[in-house]
């Protein structure tokens, strides 16, 4: 790896702006050595190395290279739309051109990306096609004569949850297989085939589970086979896990169905058979209607199995909503034939029956925690009602699935670590303890070019009335110290909307409020309006890019513990209470201790940004685990007084000569 990423190396002398990172070439070696294992694992699982990688390292082309040069098939899964395109537009042409020119990669997405030739001819045969405006059915059937792979992000007019796309996108219910008439120009089997002759996969963490998850039925995967996955933001993975080997049943699902049945029986079918099935659907619309409105109105995530012992009319309902898919499922598979979607239409509705009797199945409230293996619960919004059952703990999955299935697995991320140890990451994931690990540093200067402001002692406790006030207050100083410039990052919508409601009458600057357009457009406005202010919740914690003079000041309004009565979060604390620990110490701050290490680290994009951190929770310093929040914080100054944040911003320096040193320390004298 020295020869190309060392001081002497390719990259360095070919390359105007390169410089050389040491933890970057580190970072190489180890990710090299990993994939030179040719010896297979005594456990037969997969050789695993964690590597914290902190922003600023470059860890994109640390992993890349080796993974290029060692001649195995490597998936390199992200999180976000942005590394991916990071990845192919930068990455590998740079690796192409001056590492490896024959170098084959492809970017797989779901099979919802792309369009299905069957489900498109049926459209225009039922003379829906004849709807589209604008010579939209001419343009269309143009793109399918010379697009490669029906990749929908090639359409620029047609949005992915448009109408249109949603009935002629790939879906693996509506997938006929061997049986399609259109196999051979196959959208979906192209792909595969390029996927087969491609040395590097780039695909989500969504797609990766999705095809795990399918692969436990041994049939319909996308991805060709794999020996090496790179999981990058690698700190998603229990939660992505957490959906793919888990099952819903939602209202949705059952009017999807309902209406794809519905929209071929009137195109396809007559006499008998087509009052049969309408009547089969009609049944089942109602159905699903009686038992969704049964359920409190109220919306949030609850547990199911209160409910379903104390409300004896939803297990009334239930059964005649499981009545009403067995009948529809018979009705369709009489209409069977190889040039039909009928088969699938009863598959997809027997699915969906034994979906609804796992996740509605008697549970025995006697099970001691360690031996319940899902929590069932239900999520009530606006206009759905999505029952589910969902692993409590992944790590037995990841044992059975990923890891018993490729040879090498390295997982990176800029947050991985809490309290300087990767103890939580590695018991969620199952992986030993003594799992190879790597902590890099980011190379930026927190220390000469940022402040980490967190109130003094007097400020009030995020439990107490007067702390809304206090924040309100000390927002708007901050914000006028800093001349706008300003994300602000909250834990929940309704302190988002306060803090919305105090600020907005009193700033002199831009103010952007996530909700009130798309995310792109805030960012695109708050990069271009360089005094504006964004309040934003969830997504923003990360992956907001804004380097230079939009971003100086980063608020955050609390340390981001998750709600304890959340049906999965309660579930996880009882496994873990039950086998002896601490699920406060052991789960929920370390959750949150990664949360929060993600919002902070949208303020250093580049060696040149400087700018200031607020945290405006005293807990970091009253509360014995505040020890290890700020243990896993950048190492930048820490200031308790306002004047100096404001003698920061008025210098443009990281530490103010004016500040004396009892107001700024060294965040570990405190420890």
């Amino acid at each position: 790896m020295d020869r190309f990423l060392g001081p002497e190396g390719l990259l360095s002398t070919r390359l105007a702006g390169y410089h050389f990172r040491p933890g970057q070439l580190a970072m190489a070696q180890a990710v090299a050595q990993l994939l030179d294992q040719e010896e297979e694992q005594p456990s037969g699982q997969a050789s695993s190395l964690v590597i914290e990688a902190e922003t600023g390292l470059g860890k994109t082309l640390a992993y890349l290279i080796p993974a290029v040069l060692s001649g195995n098939r490597v998936v390199v899964s992200t999180n976000t739309r942005n590394l991916q395109d990071q990845i192919l537009q930068r990455e590998i042409p740079l690796i192409q051109e001056h590492i490896a020119p024959d170098f084959k990669t492809l970017c797989i997405k779901g099979r919802q990306n792309y369009l299905c030739l069957y489900r498109w001819r049926q459209l225009q045969a039922s003379g829906q096609a004849d709807a589209l405006s604008g010579g939209e059915e001419q343009t269309l059937e143009e793109w399918i004569g010379g697009t490669v792979h029906g990749d929908r992000s090639e359409l620029s007019w047609v949005a992915a949850g448009s109408p249109l796309w949603q009935k002629v996108c790939c879906l693996s219910h509506f997938c006929l297989g061997v049986n399609c008439p259109e196999a051979t120009g196959c959208f979906l089997n192209r792909l595969r085939r390029d996927a087969a002759a491609s040395r590097l996969l780039i695909v989500n963490h969504h797609l990766l589970f999705s095809d795990l998850a399918v692969r436990r039925t041994g049939y319909g995967e996308v991805l060709p086979r794999y020996e090496t996955v790179i999981f990058d933001e690698a700190h998603h993975i229990e939660n992505v896990a957490t959906t793919f080997f888990g099952f819903t049943f939602s209202r949705h699902q059952v009017l999807d169905l309902t209406g794809d049945i519905e929209r071929s029986t009137l195109s396809g079918i007559s006499g008998a058979g087509r009052e049969a099935i309408l009547r089969a659907v009609n049944r089942l619309n109602g159905a699903i209607e009686r038992f969704a409105a049964a359920f409190p109105l109220q919306k949030g995530r609850f547990l199911l199995h209160e409910l379903l012992a104390t409300q004896g009319e939803i297990a009334t309902l239930r059964g005649d909503l499981a009545a009403a898919l067995e009948s529809l499922s018979r009705c369709v598979a009489e209409q069977a034939a190889p040039e039909g979607p009928w088969q699938q239409y009863a598959d997809r509705a027997r699915e969906l029956l034994e979906r609804l009797e796992l996740i509605t199945a008697e549970q025995f409230d006697d099970l001691p925690p360690e031996e319940v293996h899902h929590t069932h619960w239900y999520e009530r919004s606006d206009r759905n009602l999505t029952l589910y059952a969902t692993p409590v703990d992944v790590a037995t999955e990841l044992q059975t699935t990923l890891f018993a299935l490729v040879r090498h697995c390295v997982f990176t991320s800029a947050t991985l670590t809490t309290g300087g140890t990767f103890r939580y990451f590695l018991e969620r994931l199952g992986l030993p303890e003594d799992t190879p690990t790597l902590t890099l540093a980011s190379p930026f200067d927190y220390a000469s070019r940022t402040l980490l402001y967190i109130p003094d002692a007097s400020f009030p406790a995020p439990a107490t009335p007067e702390y809304p006030l206090a924040v309100h207050e000390c927002m708007e100083n901050l914000m006028v110290h800093a001349g706008g410039r300003t994300l602000a990052l909250f834990t929940s919508l309704s302190a988002m909307d306060q803090a919305h409601r105090y600020l907005r009458e009193r700033l002199a600057y831009p103010l952007l409020v996530q909700g009130e357009a798309p995310r792109r457009v805030l960012l695109q406005r708050f990069n271009r309006e360089t005094n504006s202010v964004l309040l934003a919740v969830a997504s923003f914690w990360e992956g907001v890019d804004i380097p230079g003079e939009s971003l100086s000041l980063v608020i955050i309004d609390k340390l981001p513990f998750e709600v304890p009565s959340d049906p999965v979060i309660m579930a996880r604390t009882n496994r873990i209470k039950a086998m002896g620990g601490n699920p406060f110490n052991d789960f929920q701050v370390p959750r949150a201790v990664l949360t929060l290490r993600q919002g902070v680290g949208r303020l250093m994009r580049t060696a040149d940004d400087r700018g200031v951190i607020a945290i405006l929770d005293t807990r970091l310093f009253t509360k014995g685990y505040g020890r290890q929040f700020l243990k896993s914080l950048p190492p930048s100054p820490v200031t308790r007084e306002l004047a100096d944040v404001e003698a920061f911003f008025i210098n443009q320096r990281s530490v103010p000569e004016d500040c004396s040193a009892e107001h700024i320390d060294n965040r570990h004298d405190h420890l």
